[in-house]
C-alpha cells in the first residue's frame, strides 16, 4: 500500500456538507428558541426562519441522495463489523492515551466502521424522522380534523424533539472529535480542499495517475 493525497471529497460533497452544517445550526438555534430555551429571536421570525431552513435542508438532502445513488458513493456508508471493535475501543479508551487511530482510510472506503454505522443511522433513521414529523407539523391545518389529531400531534412533536436532540448530540460529538488526535486544522482541511491522505494499492495508484490525474497529488 502507498500513502498518497487523493481527492476523496468531491466539490458537491463539500458543498453539501458545509451547507447542511449551516442549515442544521440555524434549525437548532431557532428550534431552541421556539421551545423557550432562549429569547434571542422573536417567535414569529423564528418560525419563519425555521421553516425556510427546514425546507432548504430537505431539498439539499434530496439532491444528496440522488448524488450518492448515481455516483456510487453510497458504498462508503455500507456498515461492516471488520475493525468495528478496535475503532470503538480507540474512541472509548485509546484516544485519551494518544494512541494512533487503528483505521487507515482506503480509496474504496473513506469512513471507518463506526463512522459508517453512525452516518447510516443518521440517514435512514434520524433524518427521515425529522423530515416526516416536521412536514406533519408544517401541514397541521390539513389533518387537524382527523380522529385523535391532538394526541397524534403530541407524538409528532415528541419524536421531532427527540430526533433533533439526537442530531444535536451528534454535532457536538462530531466537533469534539475534530479537536482530538490530529490538529483541528488537519481534521477540517480535507473537507475544504477535498484531498485526504489515503492508502492506495499499486493498481489504484496507477489508475488514478493514468486516468484521473486531477484526483491525486504529485509526489513531493
Amino acid at each position: 500500500m502507498t500513502e498518497r493525497y487523493v481527492k476523496v471529497y468531491p466539490r458537491f460533497e463539500r458543498f453539501w456538507h458545509w451547507t447542511q452544517m449551516l442549515l442544521i445550526v440555524a434549525l437548532l438555534f431557532t428550534g431552541l428558541g421556539l421551545n423557550g430555551l432562549h429569547t434571542l429571536i422573536p417567535f414569529g421570525p423564528a418560525v419563519m426562519l425555521h421553516t425556510v431552513a427546514a425546507l432548504a435542508l430537505i431539498v439539499l438532502w434530496v439532491f444528496a441522495i440522488f448524488w450518492h445513488l448515481t455516483t456510487g458513493t453510497w458504498k462508503h456508508y455500507v456498515p461492516t463489523r471488520n475493525g468495528l471493535v478496535r475503532v470503538a475501543k480507540f474512541y472509548l479508551f485509546d484516544i485519551f492515551k494518544g494512541d494512533p487511530h487503528p483505521y487507515r482510510k482506503a480509496y474504496w472506503r473513506k469512513h471507518n466502521p463506526l463512522q459508517s454505522i453512525t452516518y447510516l443511522a443518521l440517514k435512514i433513521i434520524l433524518f427521515p424522522a425529522i423530515w416526516i414529523t416536521g412536514l406533519l407539523a408544517l401541514g397541521w391545518n390539513f389533518w387537524e380534523g382527523a380522529e385523535n389529531a391532538t394526541a397524534l400531534a403530541g407524538w409528532v412533536t415528541g419524536i421531532h424533539l427527540v430526533a433533533a436532540y439526537a442530531i444535536a448530540a451528534f454535532v457536538i460529538a462530531h466537533v469534539y472529535l475534530l479537536t482530538v488526535g490530529h490538529s483541528f486544522r488537519e481534521h477540517v482541511k480535507p473537507m475544504i480542499t477535498g484531498f485526504d491522505k489515503i492508502d492506495l494499492t499499486p493498481e489504484e495508484e496507477a489508475y488514478l495517475e493514468a486516468d484521473e490525474p486531477g484526483r491525486i497529488r504529485p509526489r513531493g
